[in-house]
């Protein structure tokens, strides 16, 4: 099987441009936005550009498409106000997800400030629910992927317990996985960075998401130190983690299915291409 490296990439231009870039700087999976992060707005997909995006990722063999939902979603949200235009966003990013062809769909859980963590998690898998309902999924590989998050007070999804817990609830209703972040991994407290330790969170990751529900690896390093709560990316081996658990995680037969896509910065040109060769340089 290929291993499956790539990087969040651009959408100037149209969404279909993403592709022969990714190619270009040595990626053969890729992530993108479908609309403006932060905007409850987004455009409709244009045709021309669906139909390119597919044929350039089959004549390129460019794939799974990763989409990142926006920022702005926060599916347990206390506010009926923000809930409501948070399902219709999500609704939103299904359908563009499905006209491009997307195998995944990343979602933040979301804040569950002013609730409990059990009512941030129904109100999460209802407003999940919701906006699904309707669409037509079958028979496509199309999954939303839960990410954990960096563990933040009232983060739904900042342990991996929490992740599985959302998925459980979703499966009779979504085509639902996860997504685990290196960076959140490690700045929520668990140690990816030793040996030991890396062993000690595949053991819980095991025993909650489960390694297959597992299809994407979000690739970061962190700035900010484990146990932090800081979610603040890094370049790959310039951070608190360094490269050893990356050479782990891209050579782990337990992950051998999965896209290893980083978020990484884009402090100066040609960042995306430097991250990708050490990525790339780290498989055996």
């Amino acid at each position: 099987m290929t291993k499956r490296i790539g990087i969040h990439l651009g959408t100037s231009g149209g969404a279909s441009n993403a592709v022969e870039r990714a190619r270009e700087i040595g990626a053969n999976t890729f992530q993108i936005f479908s609309s403006s992060p932060r905007m409850w707005r987004a455009p409709q997909v244009d045709p021309k550009q669906a139909a390119r995006m597919k044929e350039l990722r089959a004549k390129l063999d460019v794939g799974p498409l990763v989409i990142h939902t926006s920022y702005l979603v926060n599916v347990c949200s206390q506010s009926d106000d923000v809930r409501t235009k948070s399902i219709e966003a999500f609704r939103g990013e299904i359908e563009r997800a499905l006209a491009y062809g997307a195998e995944y769909l990343v979602l933040h859980p979301g804040s569950w400030n002013g609730l409990t963590r059990d009512e941030g998690l129904r109100l999460a898998a209802e407003s999940i629910e919701r906006a699904m309902d309707g669409l037509a999924w079958q028979g496509t590989p199309f999954h939303i992927l839960i990410e954990n998050t960096a563990g933040a007070q009232y983060s739904l999804g900042g342990s991996f317990e929490q992740v599985a817990e959302l998925v459980a609830r979703l499966k009779a209703h979504a085509p639902v996985g996860v997504c685990l972040d290196t960076c959140h991994t490690h700045v929520a407290g668990y140690d990816l960075v030793t040996a030991e330790g890396y062993e000690e969170t595949m053991k819980q990751a095991a025993a909650t998401v489960g390694f297959d529900a597992v299809r994407v690896w979000h690739c970061n390093d962190a700035k900010a130190e484990r146990g932090s709560k800081l979610d603040r990316h890094q370049h790959i081996g310039q951070g608190t983690m360094g490269v050893e658990p990356f050479r782990r995680l891209l050579n782990d037969r337990r992950f051998a299915h999965c896209a290893f896509i980083a978020e990484t910065p884009v402090d100066e040109p040609g960042d995306e291409e430097r991250n990708m060769r050490v990525l790339k340089s780290l498989v055996a």
